[in-house]
């Protein structure tokens, strides 16, 4: 039971962590979504400047423990199952630039088309 449980927070984990570098882009169709984007950015960008500990991190090191299996190390979920398995540790800083630009760039995409729908708006109640 708590093997289920540690692999379904990583699994939560993983999601969230592709919802954080992607969300922006997903609010160009679903417009509601900004918000719920820019607090997934807000939390984990805090957790990696101000070093909160995420509650999923936590959890899943939990469950490991009770489970039986080693938990989390200290440096939790992304210097686990990310940093020098998906890039090398030595792109750290790299990916974060990245990520931090691929998270402006879709933000930027929806003031654009949120500007260019409005318009369109005007134009046809004229």
């Amino acid at each position: 039971m708590y093997r289920l449980l540690a692999d379904s927070t990583a699994a939560t984990h993983f999601l969230f962590v592709a919802y954080l570098v992607v969300g922006g882009f997903l609010a160009w169709h679903w417009r509601w979504t900004i918000w719920t984007h820019i607090a997934a950015v807000a939390w984990g960008f805090s957790t990696v400047l101000f070093g909160f500990q995420c509650p999923l991190t936590h959890l899943e090191s939990w469950a490991r423990q009770h489970g039986g299996e080693a938990g989390l190390p200290p440096s939790g979920f992304i210097d686990h199952y990310i940093t020098g398995v998906l890039y090398p540790e030595s792109a750290l800083t790299l990916v974060q630039v990245v990520v931090a630009l691929v998270i402006a760039g879709s933000w930027a995409g929806y003031v654009y088309f949120r500007g260019h729908q409005r318009a369109d708006e005007k134009h046809w109640a004229a």
